[in-house]
């Protein structure tokens, strides 16, 4: 059996403290690398928050653009809609008034396109609104709203 000499404790203990300081400035430099690591991944994580939150925002903004864009295109379509029945319905009275006055092949083929017109606008053929085009265009006599919107029970008689 060996026993450690005073001297062979010193070096064994002054190795393992070299060891043991070795160790650890290895560990405080991978320590320090980490933190270092950790910062500049935080600075990023801030960076792409930044620019998911710019990008939402400009979905937000596509989306109230589109949705805009949609129903201005409705009103639109629904004016050009309007504006293709009004057209129907002047044909009609011109097709009429042609009838009266010129009852050759020619006046029969224009009410009959104004007719297929109609038919496709899905104004139906015998519906007769009492809607006369060109009162509107240029009335006979002064317009009175009022009445005109309790004969279309839009508002309630006068009590």
């Amino acid at each position: 059996m060996m026993l450690y000499s005073a001297r062979r404790v010193k070096k064994l203990t002054a190795r393992m403290q070299q060891e043991y300081l070795a160790a650890l400035a290895e560990k405080d430099g991978e320590m320090a690398r980490l933190k270092e690591e950790n910062r500049l991944l935080g600075a990023r994580v801030l960076k792409l928050e930044e620019e998911r939150a710019s990008v939402a925002d400009a979905l937000i903004f596509a989306a109230k653009a589109r949705e805009k864009l949609s129903e201005e295109q409705r009103r639109e379509r629904e004016n050009e809609d309007r504006e293709r029945v009004l057209l129907a319905e002047k044909c009609r009275e011109l097709a009429k008034r042609l009838m009266q006055k010129y009852p050759d092949e020619e006046a029969k083929a224009f009410a009959r396109y104004t007719e297929a017109l109609r038919e496709e606008l899905g104004i139906a053929a015998e519906e007769e609104t009492g809607f006369n085009m060109d009162d509107v265009i240029a009335p006979k006599e002064e317009l009175d709203l009022g009445k005109l919107c309790r004969d279309l029970g839009l508002m309630e008689e006068d009590v």
